[in-house]
């Protein structure tokens, strides 16, 4: 014997009988289907059981697989207290985009039809619309009599005609300490000349706060400059109607996105904004809809909604117009006041229409986002109009028409978790299956394994005596005959047929036991 336990000569061993082996398996039930000593209707009763149980245990198993195949998950969520927290970043921008007073008749020449002031004769639209101080300079830089037009950059006429923060920024407090212009990042947003505090930019440590409510936060005191504003005679993406500023809080790894996600301050009032950080968890994939791949995109190194948003117009600006936008990333050329007023806005304001799906951005998997509850007060009161005006130059009616106070703040130290979990996994599927395998009919791993080794067994005996009987049976003509025992013939037949009564040879002279056969 070999140490596999068969036979040297190779000759393969045949399988113990159904019923022998039914007998000795764990498989619950089977052993009294197949047993002899049964009678037929209990063996046809136990028959009858097991195919019901098994029917069953496979309406469970098919009912947990498709169950599991739907990918379900779960939200959690979770408060977490937290000793010190990242301040968010603040990008804040004027709704006014040009100072009024920092438009050239050069300026004017060039962008005067974009900013509806003029048009396309180089004409005051409407005169009758405008205050007759406004009108008078208006003329003036209207004026283009042996005027000699110079070379006009939409960059910089944003930078140059934006609101300055040093004009603008009344009083800066962060946690109780003076902070000043020199704390604010300069951006450039679809709103012009923005200003984010806390960008984290030119490597610039991220503020921390330790505290929350009221005075733990950034508090600003603006100056909105409504006597700058330009004159308004027709809708256009470059004018506004309104008086105030745009906010957003965002975190310091997505660019502002302010048009969009913004809220409105007005002036006349101090706003409070108490702010929660919720950090959110998305699962891939086929459970959920988030992306986890890194983004591509060269301009940002992040993947965010915004980051996303800003690239995918970016590329459809430049495709189909050929420029860029101010506040765009990349080295496109910048657009023409032409290609403003005929291309680029158009085009964005068709992005970002409801029923448009050209930039659709799929949510990160990793996402911050500020929750905000807002209130507002009067401001100046009566008793502090006077002191107000006298303290900045100004008269009570300017003040209570330009001066706001933004004070944000955590309402408490602590964050909010909004995690997805998988509600159903691998562990959890064999877990069902195994369990209602069990209560069925009494199987386990080790079960099936029994029952593929017997089948093993049965189908390599049968292969092996298909060949046997298609080998070829040569005669020794120096032997008489062969002797072989029944276990050898039952182990040497080539065919089924060799075993049959009719076709063992004679009994061999000389040997009187049955056992022994001549072939």
């Amino acid at each position: 014997m070999d140490l596999k336990g068969e036979p040297e000569d190779g000759v393969s061993q045949p399988p113990p009988a159904l019923d022998a082996f039914a007998s000795r398996s764990t498989l619950h039930g089977i052993s009294h289907i197949f047993s002899s000593g049964r009678f037929r209707v209990k063996r046809c009763f136990w028959l009858c059981c097991f195919l019901g149980s098994f029917s069953f245990l496979l309406y469970v198993c098919v009912d947990r697989v498709h169950f599991y195949l739907q990918y379900p998950h779960v939200t959690k969520l979770d408060e977490v207290a937290a000793p010190v927290m990242i301040f968010p970043a603040i990008t804040f921008c004027n709704l006014n985009e040009f100072r009024f007073s920092r438009v050239t008749r050069n300026d004017l020449y060039h962008a005067g039809e974009l900013l509806a002031l003029l048009n396309h004769r180089y004409e005051i639209s409407d005169p009758h619309m405008v205050d007759e101080s406004v009108m008078e300079v208006l003329k003036d830089k209207a004026n283009f009599l042996n005027f000699k037009p110079r070379s006009f950059n939409m960059l910089e006429f944003y930078d140059r005609a934006g609101h300055d923060i040093r004009d603008m920024l009344l009083s800066c407090r962060f946690r109780g300490s003076v902070c000043s212009a020199e704390d604010f990042k300069e951006i450039f947003t679809r709103y012009g000349k923005c200003y984010t505090f806390n960008s984290g930019l030119d490597n610039k440590p991220l503020l921390m706060t330790v505290k929350g409510g009221m005075g733990n936060g950034l508090e600003l005191m603006l100056d909105i400059q409504q006597d700058e504003y330009l004159p308004v005679w027709g809708e256009t993406d470059e004018t506004s109607f309104e008086a105030g500023i745009k906010v957003q809080i965002h975190s310091q790894s997505e660019p502002p996105f302010i048009d969009q996600l913004g809220f409105g301050v007005a002036p006349g009032f101090q706003t409070f904004v108490s702010c929660q950080e919720q950090r959110l968890t998305y699962l891939p994939p086929p459970w959920g809809d988030c992306k986890a791949s890194a983004i591509n995109s060269d301009f940002f190194d992040t993947y965010s909604i915004t980051a996303c948003r800003i690239d995918c117009e970016t590329r459809y600006l430049v495709e189909n117009c050929n420029c860029r936008m101010v506040h765009m990333p990349g080295d496109a050329p910048y657009c023409t006041p032409e290609q403003y007023k005929e291309c680029a806005d158009p085009a964005l304001d068709f992005l970002v229409e409801k029923d448009n799906d050209y930039c659709v951005c799929e949510t990160p998997c990793n996402l911050t986002r500020y929750n905000k509850e807002l209130s507002f007060v009067k401001i100046p009161s009566k008793a502090s109009a006077k002191y107000l005006a006298k303290k900045f130059n100004k008269s009570e009616q300017y003040i209570s028409e330009n001066i706001l106070v933004l004070d944000i703040f955590f309402e408490a130290l602590n964050y909010e978790t909004i995690e997805q979990k998988k509600a159903y996994e691998v562990a959890g599927l064999l877990g069902d299956i195994g369990g209602q395998m069990g209560l069925f009919i009494g199987a386990s791993i080790l079960t099936i394994l029994e029952l593929f080794d017997y089948l093993y067994e049965v189908i390599k005996h049968k292969i092996y005596r298909t060949l046997k009987c298609q080998k070829p049976h040569h005669k020794n003509n120096n032997d008489k005959g062969v002797v072989l025992s029944l276990d050898d013939v039952r182990r040497h037949a080539p065919c089924e047929s060799l075993l049959a009564p009719a076709n063992i040879l004679p009994h061999h002279p000389g040997r009187g036991n049955f056992e022994d056969f001549t072939c």
